[in-house]
């Protein structure tokens, strides 16, 4: 029998909202995961805007979220940043930039490349000088490697390929720091045990099988980047696959109430 559940970690752009456009029933499924004493942490790859942008959005959609429950990629990339004292190239959004701004040393020399997803800087001279920085012997820092991601418009590219081009090209190996990795998902629960949590999202490889590495409990959520089968993707296989977040918090509540 599974343990209780007393946390559940949620993705954000594809199973909460889709750019901003909210998922049905969302907002109310979200308040109703409230009402138990379950702890919540929102974790996003999401490299597209801060973290204070971020929230402002989210809660202009109509979302109760509190700022310190959001836990970023972004947040663990600046956490090396500033830990390993490097100073990085930066192929991030510049919504972005405000959360490494206090961290750029501009009359140091670059050593690192930090690539985010950032579709104007996703072009062939700043590509070329991340490449002669890794060259050179600077570290590749990957914030993710999201294959891809849900717009409004439909499924876009997402910084992975970029990465494994410089990889590739540079003969390195890229540091990912935020979803699939083991570690991310440990530091989002803080002292909760991971068979205690579920993770919900709408990307079979980097929500569900990095939560289930991580010994968290996954549940699929048939929207967003969601794509027919894609629960054959991984080993083992989600939890559960569920139409969209509010059946998710459906299953959640019956088991929490049993």
């Amino acid at each position: 029998m599974a343990n209780k559940i007393k946390a559940v970690l949620i993705d954000l752009s594809g199973t909460l909202h889709i750019d901003n456009t909210v998922i049905p029933g969302a907002t109310e499924a979200l308040k109703k995961l409230r009402s138990t004493n379950t702890k919540i942490k929102f974790v996003t790859n999401t490299t597209k805007e801060s973290k204070s942008l971020l929230h402002n959005r989210l809660i202009q959609l109509g979302f109760d979220i509190k700022k310190e429950e959001i836990f970023s990629s972004l947040a663990a990339a600046r956490v090396i940043i500033a830990s390993r004292k490097l100073n990085p190239l930066l192929l991030i959004d510049s919504a972005a930039m405000e959360d490494f701004e206090d961290l750029i040393k501009p009359n140091e020399e670059l050593n690192a490349v930090v690539v985010g997803l950032s579709p104007q800087k996703f072009n062939y001279e700043e590509l070329n000088k991340a490449f002669r920085l890794l060259m050179k012997g600077a570290s590749l820092i990957a914030i993710h490697e999201g294959r891809y991601y849900k717009r409004s418009d439909g499924l876009a590219l997402g910084p992975g390929a970029f990465i494994k081009g410089l990889e590739y090209s540079a003969n390195v190996k890229a540091e990912v720091v935020g979803k699939p990795s083991k570690d991310f998902f440990i530091a989002a629960l803080d002292d909760i045990n991971p068979q205690e949590a579920v993770m919900i999202g709408d990307d079979v490889r980097d929500d569900i099988g990095g939560a289930q590495s991580a010994g968290i409990r996954g549940y699929l959520v048939q929207t967003g980047k969601y794509r027919p089968d894609d629960e054959k993707q991984i080993t083992p296989a989600p939890t559960k696959v569920v139409t969209s977040f509010v059946e998710a918090v459906d299953e959640i509540l019956h088991e929490i109430m049993t």
